[in-house]
């Protein structure tokens, strides 16, 4: 376990070294990568320009939900977002090179190409969720201090999860790329608005049959006291880290398939 660890560290160590060999274009790329976000976060205020409410929440009830979900995706596109290339390494036979060695496939790749840069992301997100807590008006008790530090780690690890997951895909329809990003990123935009403004069928497939209403809107209602205008009960608010620990299994479960499923590409 020693041997693998210090092997990881090299791995990281190495990436760091030649991401910021190039200071000033590092810094350029850290600058630029903020804008993802920011992007997210001005969407919102913007639509609230026009409205004082947005599926019955205010300004200041929605931030907490787009803080939520802007720094959990931001951090889990940094750890985990690089497994979308995936497929390239499946169709090149990279990813033949990656099983010969003697370390666990999937964090090999995810340090291989790590993006370093994207940290401004995750920082900007933690930052807008720090000011939209600490701003709306959340009445403080020991259980909504502990939510407020567990949730976001959740969504990072659920959105890490579904990363996983529909990136195995490749392993049997290489070119699923489109497919998995209307997942992953389709998923980052719908977690950034409350469930209410959707509808439908597609409310319940993405907000319950795939689990991102637990990323940030029912989080958000517990740490803000309100009632579900959907009429859920309030104890629904505090399961995200069982919903995020059942995400994590799926991905584990559905990694260890894919990989038993692939085959070499000969090469």
């Amino acid at each position: 376990m020693a041997e693998r660890l210090a092997a990881y560290r090299a791995l990281l160590g190495a990436q760091a070294r030649s991401q910021t060999a190039y200071r000033t274009s590092f810094v350029v790329d850290l600058v630029g990568n903020v804008g993802a976000t920011v992007f997210d976060v001005v969407t919102v205020l913007v639509l609230f320009g026009v409205t004082r409410e947005l599926g019955g929440f205010t300004l200041r009830e929605a931030l907490v939900i787009v803080g939520i979900s802007s720094f959990a995706f931001a951090t889990a596109d940094l750890l985990v977002g690089n497994i979308e290339r995936l497929p390239r390494y499946v169709r090149t036979g990279l990813f033949d090179a990656v099983l010969v060695r003697p370390l666990g496939a999937l964090p090999q790749l995810l340090l291989m190409d790590l993006p370093l840069r994207k940290v401004s992301r995750a920082l900007f997100g933690l930052a807008v969720l720090v000011v939209a807590v600490t701003s709306a008006g959340i009445d403080w008790t020991p259980g909504r201090l502990a939510l407020v530090l567990v949730a976001p780690v959740a969504a990072v690890v659920f959105f890490g999860a579904v990363f996983v997951t529909t990136a195995t895909v490749s392993f049997y329809w290489i070119d699923s790329g489109e497919l998995a990003n209307s997942v992953t990123y389709g998923g980052r935009d719908f977690t950034s608005y409350p469930i209410t403004v959707y509808g439908g069928w597609f409310r319940a497939v993405f907000a319950y049959g795939m689990g991102f209403a637990f990323v940030s809107y029912h989080p958000a209602l517990a740490l803000l006291g309100r009632a579900d205008p959907l009429g859920l009960p309030a104890w629904v608010g505090w399961t995200a880290p069982g919903v995020a620990l059942v995400a994590a299994a799926v991905a584990a479960v559905s990694w260890r398939v894919g990989v038993r499923h692939y085959r070499s590409t000969g090469s």
